[in-house]
């Protein structure tokens, strides 16, 4: 059969195109190689058996133009959420002239390196996708320059004190698509804003959220059964162990490691679930806001310097030295190193010794930490090594923290620091804000102590998160330290030695 025409070519899939206008699986079904030799798809026949009742449920929703469509998706890891909203997406925009739409995430990271790169896959593996449409780091958008403001979506990191960004969304009589993707950290005042994009009628509009059903309180939980708006979404829990391609053995594993299915870590993680006793937010968002926008609290000259010191143990991780005086968490800058040896990092720890003379040196000996400590003492520096999991001997010593029971020193220095920030100035830094709204935390009943997620889990949950200056400021409540009149070395020592004999007096130099 001899080659199609370009022009017969393009008619054709713009024919096709209207076709699957309102049917999204059947579009996902054609628009990617599915199965195909020599493809990342080889192996894969279609959408997991979730996303297409999901696209399902969407082709059905539209027939009815004056009821937005709405739908909740919580489950375990590995079920391809992104996938499946990159799928959605390419549909929504490829086969609707002129649609609009936003997508955001948990956070500005997850927006740029998890969301929009997962739709960059599919964009790429699309095989009419690159000649007739156009994907920026930010938008997707048309390639006829008249129509790249009516036809596009955008990428929109959100924030609290912004959510105008999410304000006057509409596309009258066309069609709209919100995504929220790890929805259940987004702030609720972003829900409230983008509601206002539902009132436009005659007008096919589509919000779906996705998420790991981390909280339990918040928009994102109020979407499923029990919820203030449960009447208003449909919502569907995925539990990983359901899903084709997770491996069930290492799942199971996991489930045996926690000690079964009732726990929290377990229910978020791979039942999606939402938690039992609650994996809750140790650090407040607007405690911290706080903490990062107060003009620098007075300290006085006898506060001591505390400088923290944690070690980086793994290629892609930094050792960060973080220096405190009192409620100042601000005015001396912490040094942050990359791909250090043990020594190399000694000789900045005493650097910084011989600059400021810190009151207390406290330092994450657990790993190579140790190696650090070793050599400071050598050095003749009074250090205190840390072991994050060793047990809990400052709380009621450090701040407000009297009658809290934690689980160990990391969870009793994480304590200290959030009482703190009450008061406290920190830089204003995203990486140091995303890191502390990661942190979370729950009681068991078994024990009634306050024990925090471990890194790993963080890590899972937030793959690029960056813990390092976190746990380096932490490492400041790391023990007591008294006040003194020369705290930090920044005044001038008295003598040691007291005496009469001044060898430049008059009477000795005249010799009268």
């Amino acid at each position: 059969m001899p080659p199609m025409p370009a022009e017969t070519a393009t008619a054709e899939l713009f024919d096709w195109l209207a076709s699957v206008a309102n049917d999204p699986l059947a579009f996902t079904m054609g628009a990617f190689p599915w199965g195909e030799p020599n493809t990342v798809l080889a192996n894969f026949a279609g959408p997991m058996d979730w996303a297409r009742d999901l696209m399902l449920r969407i082709r059905d929703g539209l027939l009815d133009l004056n009821t937005a469509i709405q739908e909740a998706v919580a489950s375990g890891h590995g079920v391809t959420k992104s996938a499946t909203a990159a799928q959605l997406i390419l549909w929504a925009f490829m086969t609707f002239p002129d649609p609009r739409g936003v997508i955001t995430a948990n956070t500005e990271n997850q927006l740029k390196t998890k969301t929009w790169a997962e739709l960059g896959k599919w964009f790429n593996l699309c095989w009419f996708a690159p000649e007739h449409f156009s994907l920026t780091a930010t938008a997707l958008l048309s390639r006829d320059p008249s129509r790249e403001r009516t036809w596009r979506i955008d990428a929109v990191p959100w924030s609290e004190k912004n959510p105008a960004a999410f304000a006057g969304l509409h596309n009258q009589g066309k069609r709209l698509l919100m995504i929220f993707d790890e929805a259940s950290e987004i702030d609720d005042i972003i829900w409230e804003t983008a509601e206002g994009a539902l009132t436009d009628s005659n007008t096919q509009i589509i919000w779906l959220v996705f998420g790991n059903p981390t909280r339990n309180i918040g928009r994102f939980r109020e979407c499923f059964s029990g919820g203030r708006f449960a009447d208003l979404w449909t919502h569907y829990q995925i539990d990983s162990r359901d899903v084709a391609i997770t491996n069930k053995t290492y799942i199971n594993r996991q489930i045996a490691a926690y000690g079964g299915e009732d726990n929290d870590v377990v229910r978020v993680r791979w039942l999606g679930q939402f938690p039992l006793k609650g994996l809750f937010e140790f650090f407040p968002a607007e405690e911290i806001e706080a903490a990062m926008s107060r003009e620098v609290p007075y300290v006085d000259r006898s506060t001591p310097l505390a400088i923290g010191v944690d070690v980086a143990r793994f290629g892609a991780n930094n050792s960060v030295i973080f220096p405190r005086k009192g409620r100042d968490a601000r005015t001396i800058e912490r040094q942050s190193f990359s791909g250090l040896s043990t020594v190399e990092l000694t000789n900045h720890v005493f650097e910084t010794w011989l600059r400021y003379r810190p009151d207390a040196i406290f330092i994450d000996e657990g790993g190579v930490g140790g190696g650090v400590v070793d050599q400071c003492r050598e050095r003749r520096l009074f250090v205190s090594g840390i072991q994050f999991g060793g047990r809990d001997d400052i709380t009621g010593l450090i701040f407000d923290t009297a009658g809290e029971r934690y689980a160990n020193k990391r969870a009793a220095m994480y304590g200290a620091l959030r009482q703190w920030i009450k008061s406290g100035a920190l830089p204003n830094d995203t990486n140091l804000r995303t890191a502390m709204l990661s942190i979370r935390y729950t009681v068991p009943e078994r024990t009634g102590l306050i024990t925090l997620v471990s890194k790993d889990d963080l890590l899972a949950d937030n793959p690029g998160l960056v813990l390092d200056d976190l746990d380096a400021l932490a490492l400041t409540f790391g023990g007591p330290v008294a006040a003194n009149a020369n705290a930090g070395g920044d005044y001038p020592q008295q003598s040691l030695v007291e005496t009469e004999w001044d060898p430049y007096s008059e009477e000795r130099m005249w010799g009268t």
